[in-house]
């Protein structure tokens, strides 16, 4: 799906996705990644959303967010408890969803100027 393009705004907003990849501003990915308004890695994360656990949320807790959106693939699977126990320690809302939904709720938070990080995954 591709979004309408705006002129302007936050430079890792996301403009398009698919089963295959995503465009974050010029940028086009094609594996996992970290996303935030400050920040863009792609080797920061495993592979696929399986292999994520609370051992990998150091980069995540390094750019602070108040909020840590999961995308988990083509689709939706719960965070693992571990990660969620740790977040929530730290008082990090989390939600995890379909990729496609985690894109365009990113989207949305960013745009409000909430402190929001993403963590997608496309398989």
């Amino acid at each position: 799906m591709r979004f309408t393009q705006e002129s302007g705004g936050p430079a890792h907003l996301i403009r398009a996705y698919s089963a295959t990849e995503v465009r974050i501003g010029e940028r086009v990915i094609t594996g996992s990644c970290l996303v935030s308004a400050q920040a863009l890695r792609t080797d920061a994360l495993p592979a696929s959303f399986a292999e994520f656990g609370a051992e990998g949320l150091a980069p995540i807790l390094a750019l602070e967010p108040e909020v840590l959106i999961l995308g988990t693939g083509p689709e939706h699977r719960f965070a693992p408890l571990p990660v969620r126990h740790a977040l929530a320690a730290r008082r990090i809302g989390v939600e995890a969803m379909q990729l496609g939904a985690a894109c365009r709720t990113f989207n949305v938070l960013l745009q409000e100027e909430r402190r929001v990080v993403a963590a997608l995954f496309l398989r």
